[in-house]
């Protein structure tokens, strides 16, 4: 079972339904957290949202609890929340990208995806990872084309996984195949 932590998302319903195509799929809002259902997930999948990671401490709370013991995928806010939660900083960029689509490059620390494919992904964000940033076993393994910014981070040793940007947006031109990449591996 896979367990949503919504941060009160318009995509959120987008991802609990994408997601829901491989397994099946519990969704609760961030701030009432069903600890049975929590606990019975094989995956937690934190969602999109608005504001800052640091507008969400429970759920950083919930992943410094749970790393390393359930498989953990974070999307746009999620994305940030867990590097957050590694000691990243996040903060504000240039560009506002709010159904945007760009094009992405995996390079050579993804073990998931192949070296030098690019493909197109819907992007909804105004924040970003500032770099350089180091956490053990963190990788970036796609970028922005253009902007070069961090779009994804592979943490295989404790299968922690996120996107930037939206697999689920029909911006994405592959996004089921790259759910159901980082849910198998």
């Amino acid at each position: 079972m896979i367990y949503v932590i919504d941060h009160k998302d318009s995509f959120t319903h987008n991802v609990v339904h994408q997601f829901s195509l491989f397994d099946d799929v519990e969704c609760d809002d961030f701030s009432k957290i069903n600890k049975s259902k929590l606990n019975q997930a094989s995956t937690i999948v934190f969602s999109p949202g608005p504001g800052s990671p640091k507008d969400y401490p429970a759920s950083s709370k919930i992943y410094k609890k749970l790393k390393g013991k359930k498989k953990i995928i974070g999307i746009c806010l999620g994305f940030q929340q867990i590097l957050f939660s590694e000691g990243a900083s996040i903060i504000e960029q240039s560009k506002i990208y709010h159904g945007f689509q760009s094009e992405v490059l995996v390079n050579k620390s993804s073990k998931l995806f192949n070296t030098g494919q690019k493909f197109k992904v819907g992007r909804y964000h105004s924040l970003k990872l500032k770099e350089p940033f180091r956490a053990e076993n963190f990788d970036i393994t796609m970028r922005c084309v253009i902007s070069r910014a961090a779009m994804s981070f592979e943490n295989n040793i404790d299968k922690i996984y996120g996107f930037q940007f939206h697999p689920e947006s029909f911006l994405t031109l592959n996004g089921k195949l790259l759910i159901k990449k980082i849910l198998s591996a």
